[in-house]
């Protein structure tokens, strides 16, 4: 079972989401939970200056940025649209 935790920088993020991306990144969490690689979610590990994060796809625009800090402990780190990269 996956174990997820949240930044507070996640928290403020998601406050101001609106609620059409968070009913799907509650679809999409569900499917991270069962697995991090399900190819809906478009999984992948970050570059450069940002190397130690990956990503996943809420929607076309919204990104989660995360770490596994173990096996089954990953923390959200961000949410929002490719702007989170910068």
């Amino acid at each position: 079972m996956i174990i997820i935790n949240t930044t507070p920088k996640f928290e403020k993020s998601f406050s101001k989401l609106p609620k059409d991306i968070i009913k799907l990144f509650e679809l999409k969490e569900t499917l991270f939970i069962n697995n991090p690689f399900h190819s809906s979610l478009k999984t992948h590990r970050l570059k450069g200056k940002l190397k130690k994060f990956w990503s996943f796809a809420v929607s076309y625009s919204y990104r989660i940025m995360f770490i596994f800090e173990k096996k089954n402990n990953i923390t959200f780190v961000d949410i929002g649209t490719h702007e989170i990269y910068k």
